[in-house]
């Protein structure tokens, strides 16, 4: 019997899902149902009635399940008390990051803080801002770097990281170009180039439109603000892309100021605002926002 195969039963059992057990784990759905049905195999007793729409406990299953947490539960309690003598830092930090994160250095971030916590498991995953915030608050993550609208979202902690004003771009043969700043009414009849919903930009985009009393048409979608700043380079359509984008396409695009508070892009690194329950998640947060200074 391995310690896995345990993680793996009690977490579908909560989930009710191998699927979502699968995820909450970040493994593979076929690695968890192999995982546990060897359990099963060595108990010689079918732990999990598999049948219906939601994965349900058995009579046996039911009776196990307190056991399998104590058991998980105990040698999480080892490791910590052997860690205190030693001053090893163990366990798993989940952390999430957006799709358009080019500009952060996170790779080395994540390095640094293997080097010096090598025995913490570390796991990255790429998803919009509005899941990444959803996994932060539920405990599926310790922490993410996201894309912020104005509103700083409940029951979430924030680092900013980044605070740039956002732009209009076009081809330089765009009836915009004419013009160095434009109210966001200017939009109103133009078919757009913007990243996808659930992203901070997009979301800065909606609300600006929504204020001004209409509904952006948004004709093009791409995660990467740099497919953004070519399409409209190749005449496209105005494309909504942070201001030091807009500066490495020097001739190739006209940038326009939008006259709208809303018009900023922040990045931040979010946390719970009761802090991760694992010391490992607590430390990634700790040395995070050591890493990853305020914009001045």
């Amino acid at each position: 019997m391995e310690l896995r195969q345990l993680e793996y039963f009690v977490a579908v059992a909560e989930e009710a899902s191998f699927t979502k057990a699968a995820a909450r784990l970040y493994v593979t759905q076929p690695g968890v149902s192999a995982q546990i049905r060897r359990l099963e195999q060595e108990l010689g007793q079918q732990l999990l009635d598999r049948t219906g729409r939601t994965v349900q406990l058995t009579e046996v299953g039911a009776a196990v399940l307190s056991y399998a947490r104590r058991a998980l539960e105990g040698v999480a309690g080892m490791r910590l008390v052997v860690d205190d003598f030693t001053g090893l830092m163990r366990g798993r930090v989940s952390v999430g990051m957006v799709r358009s994160c080019a500009s952060l250095d996170l790779p080395r971030l994540l390095a640094d803080f293997h080097k010096d916590h090598p025995a913490v498991e570390i796991t990255l995953v790429e998803e919009n801002t509005d899941r990444l915030l959803e996994d932060v608050r539920s405990g599926a993550l310790d922490a993410a770097v996201v894309a912020l609208t104005t509103v700083t979202p409940p029951g979430i902690d924030l680092h900013v990281v980044a605070d740039e004003p956002l732009v209009v771009v076009v081809n330089p043969g765009d009836p915009l170009a004419e013009h160095a700043a434009i109210a966001v009414d200017a939009l109103r009849e133009r078919a757009l180039i913007s990243l996808p919903r659930g992203t901070g930009m997009r979301a800065c985009l909606d609300d600006a439109c929504a204020d001004a009393g209409f509904e952006p048409r948004v004709a093009f979608e791409a995660s990467d603000p740099d497919v953004l700043a070519q399409l409209a380079m190749r005449g496209l359509g105005p494309a909504i892309v942070p201001e030091s984008l807009a500066a490495a396409y020097p001739g190739e695009l006209h940038a326009l100021t939008v006259t709208c508070p809303r018009f900023r892009g922040r990045m931040a690194l979010a946390w719970r605002s009761d802090g991760p329950v694992g010391p490992a998640g607590r430390a990634f947060v700790t040395h995070a926002r050591a890493a990853l200074p305020a914009p001045a």
